[in-house]
């Protein structure tokens, strides 16, 4: 099935309403989506039809529609009454929040059961919801988009579980390949009875898309709510201490001691601790059953847990490939400036002022300290005290693509330095371990920076004066304009001089002479 057919020839599915190729599309708020699952019914409603877009409202109704289609070939009869009720509250909610028509998919269950279509008609009939079937192949191509959503340029393994099936699609550089559809859902599992005979079939049927397969499998990528929940014992197991899903990542030799984990432990009890469901936690051991064995086909050198999946896939398949290549960090956190910062687009100028101290650091971190500048300002009006750690648990806790964990603690623990100079007594300390001395000095030097610069706010860089930094002679320069000389005042000189000590430089204050330009030429300004 192909989203992007050509719109002037008729009937072409979910797709067809060009959400991002009109120009009303600036005006666009928000964009409703429906995944009527085997296992879930959820409603996600994404604010703005941008590349990292929020999430405005997401309500999920575990109706458990396909529990046991394997055995009936029709859709479990209480499950239907729970997905048509919660399709039906969708539905009246995106009439009050005046959405453009939700756009609507159905998977496994439903695609399975012999009564599937009658339940589409009693959908539309009841809702005016019209509700697409999609394939399991186009299921795993929207589940790969999803994962595109955070991670652009991502090559490797995608594996969405659900209720009914696991699909598996390739990643190269950014490009979904080859995409493949299994009955290895856990409740079409639950009808295989004894362990061996049903580790026996997983494998087979794995070995069996696998060899279909033609990329590179280094790393996986896991979809879907099974997934998320398995990961979330695989926190608690470690004592882990950032309960962020998004990017969160898990060796093969971690996934197998998780696995021996779940079978050993009372699930009622690990359910309660980790805010697990009921009806998920059913699945768990079913679901630990198939990643185990997909573990030991694959062999993938990183497993890595993504929170985006199909409904993401769907809006990602409206984008225009333009923004598609957009990296959705660096969206979210300008969209996040120029929603709440005191002073929109200082972050830009910020960066290029500090530029300077961070030449040669690797892209990665380049994008990381970016976002940091950007974000700069946007817990402004938290209570002076409490700015530091108001900073730290927005990054670490905010819906950010493309950031890894120690990513997110590196911005966090920035700009928590932003507002505080040292990190003593914060109940931060277990998450400040997930990085290296090195990568925590670096963050205290870049939210440093980031607290001078701000006593230096202007239009333009060239304005606040400019930056050098010499670290075989651990000297930092500070070259003013003469128009600046004046915002260098006592508060802007304790800051800098912070700034210095972080670095363990000496500085040097110069007058940038005029038209100096790149040679940074100047005469030393008195004490």
């Amino acid at each position: 099935m192909d989203g992007k057919k050509d719109p002037s020839k008729g009937d072409f599915g979910p797709f067809g309403r060009p959400l991002f190729e009109d120009p009303a599309a600036r005006a666009l708020s928000r964009v409703g989506v429906v995944d009527v699952g085997s296992n879930s019914v959820r409603l996600v409603v994404f604010d703005g039809a941008a590349r990292s877009p929020a999430y405005f409202y997401n309500e999920k109704v575990m109706a458990g529609l396909g529990a046991g289609v394997a055995e009936t070939g029709r859709l479990n009869p209480g499950g239907r009454l729970r997905a048509l009720s919660a399709l039906r509250r969708f539905q009246m909610l995106a009439d009050r929040m005046e959405l453009a028509p939700l756009t609507a998919v159905a998977t496994a269950a439903v695609r399975e059961a012999e009564d599937g279509p009658d339940f589409i008609d009693q959908v539309m009939r009841e809702t005016g919801l019209k509700l697409w079937v999609i394939p399991g192949e186009e299921e795993a191509r929207l589940s790969a988009q999803g994962v595109l959503l955070g991670w652009p340029d991502a090559s490797g393994m995608v594996c969405d579980i659900g209720g009914s099936s696991m699909e598996l699609a390739e990643l190269t550089r950014g490009e979904v390949g080859t995409c493949v559809t299994s009955p290895l859902g856990p409740q079409r599992l639950q009808s295989i009875r004894g362990r061996k005979t049903r580790r026996k079939h997983i494998r087979s049927v794995i070995e069996g898309l696998v060899g279909r397969m033609h990329g590179h499998q280094d790393r996986l990528y896991l979809v879907g709510g099974s997934w998320r929940a398995i990961a979330r014992l695989d926190m608690e197991r470690r004592g882990y201490p950032l309960h962020v899903l998004h990017e969160y990542r898990m060796t093969p030799k971690a996934v197998m001691a998780t696995v021996a984990w779940i079978a050993e432990n009372n699930l009622d009890e690990v359910r309660l601790r980790t805010g697990t469901s009921e009806a998920r936690m059913a699945l768990v051991p079913l679901a630990s059953e198939v990643l185990q064995q997909l573990v030991r086909v694959l062999r993938p050198r990183e497993i890595a847990v993504s929170s985006y999946g199909i409904r993401e896939g769907m809006l990602y398949e409206q984008m225009p490939p333009l923004m598609q290549r957009l990296d959705p960090l660096i969206e979210a956190c300008r969209f996040a400036e120029a929603k709440d910062a005191r002073q929109p687009g200082f972050g830009e100028v910020m960066h290029r002022f500090l530029s300077p101290l961070f030449r040669g650091v690797h892209p990665g971190r380049a994008r990381s300290i970016k976002a940091a500048c950007l974000l700069h300002d946007v817990a402004w009006r938290g209570h002076p005290d409490y700015r530091h750690e108001v900073c730290f648990d927005y990054v670490t806790r905010a819906n950010l693509g493309g950031l890894t964990h120690p990513a997110r603690v590196f911005v966090g623990t920035a700009l928590f330095h932003r507002y505080k100079n040292t990190r003593d007594d914060t109940r931060f300390a277990d998450l400040f371990d997930l990085l290296s001395e090195r990568d925590l000095l670096q963050a205290e030097v870049l939210g440093k920076a980031m607290r001078f610069a701000a006593m230096m706010a202007a239009t333009d860089a060239d304005l606040m004066g400019r930056l050098d930094w010499h670290p075989k002679k651990r000297t930092l320069a500070l070259y003013l304009p003469k128009a600046a000389e004046g915002l260098f005042g006592e508060v802007a000189q304790a800051r800098f001089t912070a700034l210095a000590a972080a670095l363990q430089a000496q500085t040097m204050v110069k007058r940038l002479r005029k038209n100096a330009g790149a040679s940074l030429g100047g005469t030393k300004l008195p004490a």
